[in-house]
């Protein structure tokens, strides 16, 4: 694989009243495993149900209801590991973290604490081609998700839908590496794009499928590098989470928000408490919610109703084996393989629908050329329409059947897009749109001349001018290529105004 090399970011600065303040940002990223069923029973994960419709009895803690485990949850937490290089510990365990959960029945959340089923990884965030963070991992555990209350139904009373109680998260924690608003927004971003990819989790933000709580401190500059240095987190200031993020540009919002809070309490002489925060976006600010608990106060213990979960190298294995290609590797071969620009790669390899499409225009047409049309021509147009690659009323064969008719010289590149749009707009063969419509641009060179003498005949001044200035020869160019109805092949025009001009 063609390794594609990068700096690292600049960490955002933010100057305050007193001091140069450096943003020190981690994120615990919850994503829905994509499974048909719950963690630990078999009630469907369907989202839009009738409220409380997806519901088992272990859901409900009905007495003497005891959790299974479900092993596809599993499966795809130990892939998604996978994907992310991480470690997968072969023997993990599940812990009741106990907490006032209104609509969680059973009053606490199993989760994993102690011994997670996956262990350090890391994300390559790309920022722009050559500049890249790479994000650590710290772990990847699996818990079940809690329930929704609903305040807004009735003036008096709270209502708790339990269709979302027991479905399978798996959080993803990261180091304290990233160091911007932007860089946290394209972390979630390259993070959804390879669980997509993996298809271990839809990525879906506006359901509810993929949220991130933000840890957000402000340091003096310099003392990160001590961090780095000793990994001892007395360098860094004191971190607030803002909770429950479902949108990037809320969490670039939320960010720039706490960060420049911080500062002002901290050149104000005071101190920064360590507490969870909720982002309001009406108001543009973040508010506390509660202060941060620390593990202890949750008192975590060894879920007495589940055993230590033990997996076998084997089965690792034959996930391992399994795995299609990631957007990293694929990126490194589209730019190897069809001579793409990292941009160019960056943008047809964010979705797997989209690298797919291209890579059939590309099959058998010149890569660069396809890249050029799949993103201007087709993203353009289906962007501008609000549709999905799935959508898209021109098939890879049909884009790939322009590209070659271009390519042969039957037509230019403006009758290419007067055909894309006949395409696009009614269907049809390319080549057979060409033939019947008498599309097909003029390559004999004896009609060419003819046009560009009489041209040249009805416009002597213009011919003085253009001889006096040669970048004028560019207008005859273009007469030519009205009077035939833009059909002439513009290289030949351009060649032979050239020598009838004397340049």
């Amino acid at each position: 694989m063609l390794d594609l090399s990068y700096e690292a970011p600049k960490p955002k600065v933010i100057a305050g009243a007193k001091h140069d303040w450096e943003l020190v940002i981690g994120l615990e990223v919850h994503a829905q495993v994509a499974s048909k069923a719950k963690l630990f029973s078999g009630a469907s994960t369907k989202f839009g149900a009738e409220p409380n419709s997806n519901v088992a009895f272990v859901d409900a803690a009905m007495p003497g209801m005891l959790p299974v485990i479900n092993e596809f949850c599993v499966e795809q937490a130990v892939r998604t590991g996978l994907g992310l290089k991480a470690q997968i510990n072969l023997k993990s365990a599940f812990d009741r973290k106990n907490y006032f959960y209104p609509d969680l029945p059973q009053g606490y959340q199993i989760s994993q604490l102690y011994h997670p089923i996956v262990g350090e990884g890391e994300v390559l965030v790309d920022m722009e081609p050559g500049i890249a963070r790479l994000v650590r991992i710290e772990r990847i555990h699996i818990e079940q998700d809690a329930g929704k209350s609903i305040h807004d139904m009735d003036p008096n009373m709270s209502f708790v839908d339990l269709n979302r109680t027991g479905v399978a998260l798996m959080e993803i924690v990261s180091r304290p590496d990233i160091r911007g608003p932007e860089e946290a927004a394209a972390y979630v971003t390259k993070l959804r794009q390879i669980l997509r990819y993996l298809g271990t989790c839809d990525g879906n933000m506006q359901n509810g499928n993929l949220r991130a709580d933000v840890n957000v401190s402000v340091c003096l500059p310099g003392q990160y590098e001590k961090y780095q240095d000793t990994q001892d987190f007395s360098h860094l200031g004191t971190r607030c989470e803002i909770k429950n993020m479902n949108s990037m540009r809320f969490i670039q919002a939320a960010i720039d928000y706490e960060a420049k809070r911080q500062i002002a309490i901290l050149e104000a002489g005071g101190e920064i408490d360590q507490e969870t925060r909720l982002y309001d976006p009406d108001k543009g600010e973040t508010r506390s919610m509660r202060s941060k608990e620390e593990a202890h106060d949750y008192r975590y213990f060894p879920d007495p109703d589940l055993l230590p979960l033990e997996i076998e190298q084997g089965w690792v294995d034959d996930i391992a084996a399994s795995l299609p290609e990631l957007p990293d590797a694929k990126k490194a071969r589209f730019v190897k393989d069809f001579g793409l620009s990292e941009y160019d790669a960056s943008v047809l390899t964010a979705d797997t629908a989209n690298a797919s499409y291209f890579e059939q225009v590309a099959s058998d047409t010149d890569g660069k050329l396809a890249a050029n049309w799949v993103i201007n021509e087709l993203f353009g147009r289906l962007k501008k329409e609000d549709h999905s690659i799935e959508e898209s009323p021109v098939s890879p064969y049909q884009l790939a059947g322009i590209i070659k008719l271009i390519q042969k010289g039957d037509i230019s590149g403006k009758i290419a897009k007067d055909l894309f749009e006949i395409v696009y707009t009614d269907g049809g063969d390319p080549a057979q749109i060409v033939e019947d419509r008498g599309m097909k641009q003029v390559t004999d060179t004896g009609a060419i001349e003819a046009a560009v003498d009489e041209i040249i005949a009805a416009n002597p001044a213009q011919v003085e001018k253009a001889k006096a200035n040669p970048k004028l020869a560019g207008w005859f160019v273009g007469q030519v290529m009205k009077a035939t109805g833009g059909k002439a092949n513009p290289k030949a025009v351009n060649e032979i105004v050239a020598t009838k001009l004397g340049q």
